[in-house]
């Protein structure tokens, strides 16, 4: 036990007791149960896995590796080989070997076809900063590779002297990088996280001169990774298995890049004005299908399309490079007409569509069994609104749960819409493809299929208990929470997913404590586990400003493994904390 000090004035000092870290009294008893003498043989721990962490294929081996690498830790008092003490099964519970998710490689289905998958998608993936006036730059398409983002969104505009191309978010301060450098990096990094396929997403802007010499740069670079096919429309996608190691290009049919620009313009006039896209210190919270439904008006959509990529006879189509085409896999745009022209299948060719996050909310009310059977065979991307300029995101899961498949964020953000992007893409190792629920995937007999406006029965009940919480003393200034006396510390523990499972739940506030002992126990009844997310936060309550923010993660409730677990907590931007984590219970009921 150690000594803090806190100055309150030039006179006065307050002193505090930090105390080590203790097992919570559950696992004292846990401990109790599979132990006998003070120690927890091969053959304890091994029932311990079995009966309290449901791991049912575990054997004896697992357990003596547990024991081995505890044995390691030189200041634990393991007696010899035969087994552990309380403080080393506190250890392996609350050490890395122990992690809510199981570290498994790949293990969904990866030979259906592409619109078959959730797939990790960024949003104006070259921007460092805002929407205005940052910088663009290859660095932060580099980073999204690395962490998995399999779809990179690349704006493309005649640099200044009109003879070569350029990637800048148009109409805006941002300073431009060339395209060259982005293609390179893409080619460099696409599979460092992932060996499943890239998609290139391009907003054209250019000539038909400077089209034909992007399809020179794209080919030269890229070479044998692009792939291309062998039809100019493809009537099924070919599956991420298929496309392993590969790039994929997707774009609309070109136009002019000046009427296109004007298009934007428009665009973005009609949406300033709004509301405000300013977020709390860690993100405000993120609404859900209910509150969205409730505000919008379910005719309001503007005729349903976003014009600067609807099909067009124009001249400009009949003049652009046919070898620029040819690299087109993926190809976009929307029909003349309204939405439900839009969402039509074509039984003899795929296709995607965009639309834009505002667009997508006001439909969904009206024509959210269209999105559904549209995205069975065909892409949906969704995208930000035009006045999130501070590169701000918006609640994942209305599209998802939609079946769209192409949610693209601003990747280089921070808040919480962008903790439940993180938490889908830790599913299925990471690989940034998460295949989608059978339900979205499936017509009933009478066409029907999937409303998650719909109450459902419950199909299971998450049970999640909050023992304790450690690490802000390692990771964090004394001073950093409260400048006169330790934290304050709350959690909150909820689910994200269909508007009948969504909800937050907190535990109480522990007053001048480095290591929050809660133990509290919540339960989520979930009608649609297969999309819930489990959210996990630490506030530091402060009664005269905002409370601060002490950590966060979210997690796939369909991968999360039961029993007693050591949950690592991330940062604002998602970068997991050195030190700090909770010890939770998780079990199905």
């Amino acid at each position: 036990m150690s000594k803090q000090t806190y100055r309150v004035c030039f006179c006065f000092r307050r002193r505090f007791h930090v105390a080590a870290s203790e097992a919570p009294d559950a696992v004292k008893s846990m401990f109790d149960q599979y132990s006998e003498n003070g120690t927890m043989t091969v053959d304890h721990l091994h029932r311990f896995l079995i009966e309290v962490q449901k791991e049912d294929k575990a054997s004896k081996e697992d357990a003596q590796a547990i024991i081995d690498s505890l044995r390691e830790l030189k200041h634990l008092n393991i007696f010899q080989r035969r087994g552990l003490n309380l403080e080393a099964f506190f250890k392996y519970l609350f050490g890395d070997i122990n992690p809510p998710l199981s570290p498994t490689p790949v293990h969904h289905d990866m030979t259906a076809p592409v619109s078959h998958y959730f797939i990790y998608t960024g949003h104006n993936s070259y921007l460092t900063g805002n929407q205005l006036n940052s910088d663009c730059s290859d660095v932060p398409i580099i980073r999204a590779l690395q962490k998995g983002v399999r779809v990179i969104e690349l704006d493309i505009w005649p640099n200044s002297k009109k003879d070569n191309v350029d990637v800048l978010h148009g109409g805006t301060m941002t300073a431009p990088v060339e395209l060259i450098k982005c293609l390179r990096s893409i080619k460099e990094y696409a599979f460092v996280a992932s060996e499943y396929p890239v998609v290139i997403t391009l907003e054209d802007h250019l000539t038909p001169d400077l089209q034909a010499k992007v399809a020179e740069m794209v080919t030269q670079t890229l070479g044998e990774i692009l792939f291309t096919p062998g039809s100019e429309c493809l009537k099924e996608f070919p599956s991420p298995e298929s496309l392993k190691r590969r790039i994929i290009i997707s774009t609309k049919p070109p136009k002019e890049y000046l009427e296109a620009k004007e298009e934007k313009e428009k665009e973005n006039d009609s949406q300033r004005g709004k509301g405000s896209a300013d977020e709390e210190a860690w993100g405000k919270e993120v609404p859900n299908l209910k509150s969205l439904n409730s505000a919008c008006d379910k005719d309001d959509f503007d005729g349903g399309v976003d014009n600067d990529e609807e099909d067009s006879d124009d001249k400009s189509q009949h003049n652009e490079a046919p070898e620029y085409r040819k690299l087109i896999a993926i190809h976009a745009g929307k029909p003349k007409g309204g939405l439900k022209e839009c969402l039509k299948v074509d039984p003899d060719k795929v296709r995607r569509l965009s639309l834009s996050e505002q667009q997508l909310e006001n439909a969904v009310g009206t024509y959210g069994n269209d999105i559904v059977r549209f995205t069975q065979r065909n892409l949906l991307r969704i995208y930000p609104k035009g006045i999130r300029v501070d590169s701000s995101n918006y609640n994942p899961l209305i599209g998802w749960s939609h079946g769209a498949q192409m949610v693209a964020f601003n990747m280089q953000g921070h808040g919480r819409s962008l903790w439940l992007m993180h938490g889908m893409f830790k599913a299925n190792g990471g690989c940034g493809y998460v295949k989608k629920p059978n339900f979205l995937l499936q017509t009933g007999p009478h066409n029907e299929v999937f409303d998650p406006k719909v109450k459902l029965p419950v199909k299971k009940t998450l049970k999640v208990t909050v023992y304790m919480g450690e690490g802000w003393y390692y990771d964090f200034p004394h001073t950093h929470f409260d400048a006169y006396s330790p934290p304050d510390f709350y959690a909150r523990v909820g689910i994200a997913g269909v508007p009948a499972d969504t909800v937050m739940k907190k535990t109480k506030t522990l007053e001048d404590n480095w290591i929050p002992s809660w133990n509290e126990e919540f339960e989520f009844p979930l009608s649609v586990p297969e999309l819930a997310l489990l959210r996990i936060e630490v506030h530091e309550y402060d009664m005269s400003e905002k409370d601060d923010f002490g950590g966060q993660t979210c997690l796939p409730v369909s991968e999360l493994k039961q029993g007693i677990r050591a949950v690592p907590l991330h940062d604002r931007k998602g970068e997991r904390y050195k030190s700090v984590k909770l010890l939770m219970h998780f079990e199905f009921i």
